[in-house]
């Protein structure tokens, strides 16, 4: 695991002169961080064999990177938020580093974000695309002492604030995708990934994690992504702040979560039923290897899925569950 807190081997500063994608010569670069231009060679290579980057060499003109990068600043994100924030270079996962935290006597709620994953997950053990510093991925440590009401909805709950924030960055036509999804055109933008620790009926805590394709171009080199993604820079057609995104997400996060502790998933169950991309359309829901198909009603005010199954309603919930369009090919 590498902080960029502490900028290990002086690749934080390498890091944040590269950017911009522009040239900078090793001169430039050796005095910046205050060693030699063969030192600089070296960390250039450490930076490309570590971190799967792309870095361009041009005799005359210096080094660059294939394409900028907005990088996450630990600073700008703690000044915005009220939880206590750990950015890390790498981790093999933010959820799973959030719950060592706890396990480690950390006293939530605390804040990770990664600039890349190694062993990155999604929902039913998926593994989740995380290249170094064009997506996001986050995961809020939370306790719960309300018992089961307190995580009735929670995921759902957790998508309209990520829905909030993808609108406020102008991604207007971004809809959710029972129980975890966000999709823009039939295609995903970001999930949600919920992990429980101790018991839920008393005191127990909650990972709330979050991935976002940000400023991803293509799929990194060895992650077969088994459906269709997009990002918010194809989208949009320009790289985003990363930090701006993270503030925005963290204060839709705050305000729902308040809502959703003092009133509940009911209060805000119709607001996502407007916003769910397959209200009344013909779906089959895979529970094992059972396939379910009826045509979606709704959520209930737990967020357990409601289908019209042969002409009688039915309810679903679980981790488990995976839901596809009936005509889907």
């Amino acid at each position: 695991m590498r902080s960029l807190m502490r900028g290990g081997f002086g690749m934080q500063s390498l890091l944040r002169l590269l950017q911009d994608g522009q040239f900078h010569s090793g001169e430039e670069l050796g005095a910046a961080i205050g060693v030699s231009r063969a030192a600089i060679w070296k960390r250039l290579q450490a930076l490309e064999s570590e971190f799967d980057l792309q870095i361009h060499k041009v005799r005359g003109r210096g080094y660059r990177l294939e394409m900028p990068l907005s990088l996450l600043a630990a600073d700008l994100i703690a000044a915005s938020c009220s939880y206590p924030v750990t950015l890390l270079q790498q981790v093999d996962s933010t959820n799973a580093e959030a719950l060592r935290r706890l396990s480690s006597g950390a006293t939530p709620p605390l804040l990770v974000i990664a600039e890349q994953q190694t062993a990155g997950r999604g929902r039913r053990g998926r593994r989740w695309a995380s290249p170094f510093g064009e997506n996001l991925y986050y995961s809020l440590l939370l306790r719960v002492s309300g018992g089961m009401r307190q995580l009735e909805g929670l995921s759902l709950v957790v998508g309209l604030a990520l829905l909030d924030a993808l609108r406020e960055a102008g991604v207007n036509e971004a809809g959710l995708k029972w129980p975890n999804d966000l999709l823009v055109g039939g295609r995903k933008i970001a999930g949600i990934l919920l992990e429980l620790s101790g018991d839920p009926a008393d005191v127990c805590h909650v990972v709330l994690g979050i991935g976002v394709n940000i400023n991803m171009r293509v799929a990194p080199s060895g992650d077969a992504i088994d459906q269709p993604w997009t990002s918010l820079r194809q989208i949009l057609g320009e790289q985003v702040d990363r930090n701006q995104f993270v503030t925005s997400l963290t204060r839709q996060l705050e305000r729902y979560l308040d809502m959703h502790r003092l009133r509940g998933f009911a209060s805000l169950r119709e607001q996502w039923e407007e916003s769910h991309l397959w209200q009344g359309c013909l779906v089959s829901l895979a529970a094992g290897s059972q396939a379910i198909k009826g045509r979606v009603l709704g959520v209930d005010d737990t967020g357990a899925l409601r289908l019209e199954v042969e002409g009688r309603e039915q309810v679903f919930s679980g981790g488990e569950l995976s839901l596809r369009l009936h005509d889907d090919s």
